[in-house]
């Protein structure tokens, strides 16, 4: 039925508009107290429960950041059967993002091209809606994700970090460094280990007891991904998160002049799927086996997250495929992953 509801409704409206759309369905299911029905339809079999970050998840599939910038729909999400929402990405300073257009759908490809620039409320804002979040049980796990504002130069990246990072370490179950979005000027720099090493040192300085992990782009090279693996370790992060979206357009069977017109931005959806594989398995074996790797990028199907928990990651995400699966997408992957 959902796909008959996108084919002649939603892939004719403005992406983000539709996106906001469903942000206000999903944002309904608490506020009209269903959050406790949808869940008994949702919930995963206890068989899935996974024990890491010094927390518990009740299944290893949860929404990757990015489709809630500012912690506004973590209960709903949770109802409708993830076991763990990580929103953001969370600036420190409030900012509007890049001008629209700034969503782009390439339906041939099950993808989505998004130049969105951290469009979101800032650290305090989310750090005030955490706080009342966690305090409801039982709930998701809360990861907080945050990168650099946009108004901040790459040389002051280090205090601006930290700044979001005293706000949200509080009140977030895990911290995730975005270093690797393409739509900040100057981000992925940081992803350089002289760069990276005293912005992950000031995050851990400020997060106390909150697990910190980095989230990596799948167009380094795998030197550079073995220099984060390593660097990682050194400093005693809780994890990495493999991959954010890509720049690459290679392999892409939508029209080509659709390609174009989309322009800039982050690649996300199944195109990504192969070389986050790539990715994650290179992480995997550079780092012990109770190290906390996230798997994100072109997970749609049961069948795609069973594969990357095969090739070793701890947790998979997903962002792209709600686009294309709906509201029954968690219930559909954990439900797979349970007769597997």
């Amino acid at each position: 039925m959902y796909e008959l509801f996108f084919r002649t409704v939603l892939r004719r409206l403005d992406p983000e508009r539709a996106h906001h759309l469903a942000a206000t369905v999903i944002r309904a299911i608490p506020a009209l107290g269903l959050t406790r029905l949808v869940r008994r339809l949702t919930r995963p079999a206890p068989s899935l429960a996974v024990r890491t970050l010094g927390l518990e998840f009740e299944s290893p599939f949860g929404v990757a950041a990015g489709f809630d910038k500012d912690a506004l729909m973590a209960r709903g999400l949770w109802a409708l059967g993830f076991s763990h929402v990580e929103i953001g990405t969370v600036t420190a300073i409030a900012q509007e993002g890049n001008p629209r257009p700034r969503l782009f759908r390439l339906v041939d490809d099950r993808a989505v091209v998004n130049r969105m620039g951290f469009n979101n409320h800032g650290a305090a804002a989310a750090a005030a809606r955490l706080d009342r979040e966690r305090r409801r049980r039982p709930r998701a796990v809360l990861g907080a994700n945050i990168g650099k504002s946009r108004v901040v130069d790459v040389a002051d990246a280090v205090d601006d970090y930290r700044a979001s990072a005293r706000l949200l370490a509080p009140v977030a179950d895990y911290l995730a460094v975005n270093v690797s979005s393409p739509n900040t000027p100057g981000l992925r720099g940081l992803q350089d280990e002289d760069l990276l090493r005293p912005l992950l040192q000031a995050v851990l300085d400020e997060c106390g007891t909150t697990p910190v992990l980095v989230k990596i782009a799948p167009d380094l090279a795998d030197d550079d991904i073995d220099a984060v693996c390593a660097l990682a370790l050194e400093l005693g992060l809780a994890g990495i998160i493999a991959t954010n979206t890509t720049i690459s357009r290679e392999g892409l069977r939508s029209d080509p002049a659709l390609v174009d017109a989309a322009g800039a931005g982050g690649l996300s959806g199944a195109p990504l799927r192969a070389r986050s594989l790539e990715v994650l398995r290179r992480v995997r074996s550079a780092v012990p086996d109770d190290f906390c790797v996230i798997a994100v990028g072109g997970i749609e199907t049961a069948a795609d997250a069973a594969e990357r928990l095969a090739a070793g990651a701890t947790l998979v995400q997903g962002y792209t495929g709600f686009l294309y699966r709906g509201p029954g997408w968690a219930r559909q992957i954990t439900r797979g992953l349970a007769r597997r």
